[in-house]
């Protein structure tokens, strides 16, 4: 039973005018007024850290009448955080948004990306908020790379020494290209995701390797390369 003060049973009552109800927000390619947690629908990414700023996650939910049907978690920067990770990808699916947003995932950095994607799904800014029924529910897979591994870009660099490419989104560095003049201009990886699903399937592993390796940007002499060399060695 709701109680009110002494001030508020003395004053007479005054009728209200029109309910207005809430905005209608964009949900998977439709306009809905959303009243309850199972109004929300949507796929969406957010990003959190955690209180030291150690490492980063990034959360995509695949939501549909305000249960989670799918959670992809990606973690970066902190050991511990990976098997929290792990924790929240068991816990999260088949709980409601409201139920995950109060539910400990762990690490501070996931329980962040919870909130702030919690605020982009229930105000209407999901990424699939114009698209008609939203994205069937695997779609999380689709973010990753071939082999089903993380998008990753790793880069170490000094005053004194320069930059050092060890990891982009085609793979792991195996040689940066200088010019004359010590800049980079290009460089060798390895898809890693391709080489190791190869190896899986059955492929000897040097050939897997060498099937695997490319090149970006002005990676060969006729292209002005004059030096190579491997970042983590030189």
């Amino acid at each position: 039973m709701i109680e009110y003060s002494a001030q508020v049973n003395a004053m007479c009552p005054i009728t209200k005018g029109p309910k207005h109800g809430p905005a209608p927000i964009p949900e998977e390619g439709q306009w809905v007024k959303a009243y309850k947690i199972e109004d929300i629908s949507g796929y969406t990414h957010g990003v959190g850290w955690c209180a030291p700023q150690q490492g980063t996650c990034k959360l995509s939910l695949n939501i549909k009448n305000g249960i989670i049907e799918e959670a992809l978690v990606e973690t970066i920067g902190c050991s511990g955080m990976t098997h929290s990770a792990a924790m929240a990808g068991e816990i999260l699916p088949g709980k409601t948004i409201l139920e995950a947003l109060n539910t400990d995932l762990v690490c501070d950095a996931i329980n962040v990306a919870m909130r702030e994607l919690f605020l982009q799904i229930v105000y209407g800014r999901s990424q699939t908020a114009f698209s008609e029924n939203g994205l069937p529910v695997g779609a999380g897979l689709d973010d990753l790379g071939k082999g089903l591994r993380s998008m990753t870009g790793t880069i170490f660099s000094t005053k004194a020494k320069g930059v050092r490419y060890l990891e982009l989104t085609e793979g792991y560095i195996l040689k940066t290209a200088l010019d004359k003049d010590n800049q980079v201009i290009g460089y060798q990886f390895v898809r890693l995701g391709k080489m190791l699903e190869a190896i899986r399937h059955g492929m000897d592993p040097k050939e897997a390797y060498e099937k695997n390796i490319g090149t970006y940007g002005r990676f060969s002499a006729e292209q002005g390369a004059v030096k190579y060399i491997d970042p983590r060695e030189e």
